[in-house]
């Protein structure tokens, strides 16, 4: 028989990075508005929260992979059921590859990635031209992530609010029967 929800830890790791992750896109929003010192301020959170995405983004992609997920209702039309799968893979890929490219452009650029006074090692060659694709690349992602978020909200809100199959319990409920069953 299928889990009807996601295992605690999944749950866990799920709003902690829902949390890091909106942070970090206002975050970075933020530093390419500003100027020193609260642009300082700003990259001095962005980079150690970026490295803290990647390693949770890691390890919820091996509880995933692991513990798998509820079934999606059976009554779910195809095409919502594929857009699930798509967008879950789509946000996996962006938690993962946003920190590596902001790593890799960092590294590019010979700055210093810094995480509780350790510094890490460079991942990338000292290359300008390298280090101004990779924040391209980077901005781009950013955005790509920003929209795949609300698109994520947007459903989970709808199987909440209008499908109410359980879909949204399933991540959100923390003990006793899903929620958002209907009656």
């Amino acid at each position: 028989m299928s889990a009807v929800r996601f295992s605690p830890v999944q749950r866990l790791l799920h709003w902690l990075m829902a949390v890091m992750i909106i942070a970090m896109l206002f975050i970075g929003i933020g530093m390419v508005s500003t100027l020193k010192p609260a642009y300082l301020t700003l990259v001095a959170i962005h980079k150690p929260l970026g490295v803290a995405i990647l390693f949770l983004a890691i390890l919820r992609l091996m509880a995933r992979l692991r513990r798998g997920a509820p079934p999606l209702p059976k009554d779910l039309p195809w095409w919502q059921a594929l857009a699930a799968k798509v967008s879950h893979v789509l946000l996996y890929a962006l938690m993962i590859a946003m920190p590596v490219i902001g790593w890799s452009m960092l590294s590019a650029g010979g700055y210093p990635v810094v995480v509780a006074g350790v510094r890490l090692p460079p991942i990338a060659p000292h290359d300008d031209a390298l280090h101004a694709a990779l924040r391209t690349a980077h901005t781009w992602l950013a955005l790509l992530l920003f929209a795949t978020v609300l698109l994520h909200l947007a459903a989970a809100l709808f199987h909440a609010l209008a499908r109410r199959d359980g879909v949204f319990s399933s991540m959100a409920s923390i003990g006793g029967a899903p929620t958002d069953r209907p009656l």
